[in-house]
């Protein structure tokens, strides 16, 4: 069970459906969807505003989301939040993109299908239309996005739904081993769209 705190009489909501890790915090007005993924060290802070995170979307390890008093961050159907990103009091449409390490400001809207690449800076109350890739510091608008692009896109939400039924499946905590063992398995999971080049 994640870290979840309750905070001026607000607890977390989580989906039956969603998988939150042992290791994540939960703090306040924080609601999980259903088939949602929040991964390790991800700190979701509902202390000053509320933050939604609806269904099917994936908030990967060491991932910071808040919100400024009297503001919400919320997160549309299938959004997909790379490792490390920092969301705050900012709008994400459905199935948009947020790269690794990028951050996202008050007020800022992230269009339907769009994406942010990793490590860009996306500032206050900048609105991103739909289907466009947005790149930089601050974040511009650099193209229209692909068919594949987002189809790729798409693929990898699609696996970090199956890792959140994987995770509530499979994963337990044990000992580590000492060696190797002789048979040792591999994790079988096919790739299925070949990587987007998204510059």
């Amino acid at each position: 069970m994640a870290r979840v705190y309750e905070i001026d009489g607000i607890k977390p909501v989580i989906s039956l459906n969603a998988f939150v890790h042992p290791d994540a915090i939960l703090i306040g007005d924080c609601i999980v969807g259903a088939n949602c993924y929040i991964g390790p060290s991800a700190c979701l802070r509902g202390d000053f505003g509320r933050i939604e995170i609806s269904d099917g979307c994936n908030v990967q390890d060491n991932c910071v989301i808040h919100t400024s008093p009297e503001l919400d961050t919320y997160l549309e159907e299938n959004v997909h939040v790379g490792h490390g990103a920092i969301l705050h009091s900012c709008t994400i449409k459905r199935n948009a993109l947020v790269g690794i390490n990028s951050v996202v400001m008050d007020g800022a809207v992230i269009g339907i299908n769009s994406f942010v690449a990793a490590m860009s800076f996306v500032k206050l109350n900048f609105s991103v239309p739909d289907n466009v890739l947005v790149a930089g510091i601050p974040g511009k608008i650099v193209r229209e996005l692909t068919r594949e692009d987002i189809l790729y896109k798409s693929d990898g939400t699609d696996l970090y739904q199956q890792l959140a039924v994987r995770s509530i499946q499979t994963m337990k905590k044990v000992e580590p081993l000492t060696r190797v063992e002789a048979d040792r398995k591999r994790l079988n999971i096919p790739a299925r769209i070949k990587i987007a080049t998204c510059n």
